[in-house]
């Protein structure tokens, strides 16, 4: 399924990567995340970006110097949303629990509306320069601050029954981004009823008092 089948099928934005201008950029970068998560990094090529967005292989490189610097875009904004959302529930009203279950039912949501973007932010971050590479990983860790720190309080407040905060987060993290690898529109879940079941699952994990 392309990026934007994905919009229509759940995905919050009217428009797939709205934010990046110009047209042009954008069509080119809708098109990397269609041909990332179908072939892999390694095995697309610039063409086969060009070809996809309607565009020629010598336009690509008015947008963008690389096929890294793609990839680096892609990421970037993929985390930068993850972190959001994390973030708006994390610092929302609520007992620990009730922001936990928010924060995993809207992070898993976002996986399945947008799995294959999602799959392109998530499994390629080993294909990025040094340098891209070491900002996708600092976001990665604010990231999954945000959880920690809900997971923290909820064991603070006597919500939760959990003996590593740290290595809770990692499993809710894993769970919550698996999603997107097997996620399919057709299948039997909507978005919704993916978050809303990861929700109640993680509560399960760590000890909720219901």
């Amino acid at each position: 399924m392309s990026t934007a089948e994905e919009t229509a099928a759940g995905g919050d934005e009217r428009q797939p990567w709205a934010e990046v201008t110009p047209e042009a950029a954008r069509r080119l970068l809708v098109a990397a995340v269609d041909a990332f998560a179908e072939r892999g990094y390694h095995a697309t090529t610039t063409r086969d970006i060009a070809g996809r967005a309607g565009m020629s292989p010598a336009a690509l490189y008015i947008h963008y110097k690389t096929k890294e610097e793609l990839l680096a875009r892609i990421s970037r904004i993929g985390h930068e949303k993850a972190l959001a959302i994390l973030r708006d529930a994390a610092d929302g009203e609520g007992t620990a629990a009730e922001r936990l279950a928010g924060a995993v039912s809207s992070f898993v949501r976002w996986h399945a509306a947008q799995h294959t973007t999602a799959r392109v932010v998530q499994y390629e971050l080993e294909a990025l320069g040094e340098d891209s590479r070491a900002e996708i990983v600092a976001l990665r860790k604010e990231v999954d601050a945000q959880v920690r720190r809900v997971v923290q309080e909820g064991v603070e407040a006597g919500e939760f029954e959990v003996p590593d905060a740290q290595g809770a987060t990692l499993a809710i993290m894993s769970l919550c981004i698996d999603v997107a690898r097997w996620f399919r529109v057709d299948g039997r879940w909507t978005p919704d009823e993916v978050g809303a079941l990861y929700a109640d699952l993680v509560l399960n994990m760590v000890g909720a008092k219901r």
